[in-house]
């Protein structure tokens, strides 16, 4: 899933609705282009949340004193996304 996704979706779906005029049965294509619209516009949404979720990083060192002992540490980080601009 990612931001592909949701634009193909949501121009598939627009092209249906506002470009094709034609019913298919007893299914109506307008209705499925507005479906998928409203799908693209959810997988997009969900993306963006994803994305600006916390993140985490993990820095690993290793250091060698002279007489050939070593010692590993490591430093774990949070941060919070980045603010919106303030209008």
């Amino acid at each position: 899933m990612g931001y592909g996704l949701g634009v193909l979706l949501l121009a598939l779906g627009l092209i249906l609705a506002f470009a094709v005029n034609l019913t298919i049965g007893e299914v109506d294509i307008k209705t499925i282009g507005y479906i998928l619209c409203l799908a693209g516009v959810l997988v997009i949404a969900i993306t963006a949340i994803q994305t600006n979720t916390r993140r985490r990083a993990t820095t690993t060192a290793t250091t060698t004193d002279d007489q050939g002992r070593s010692a590993t540490t490591q430093r774990h980080t949070e941060s919070d996304p980045p603010a919106p601009p303030a209008i």
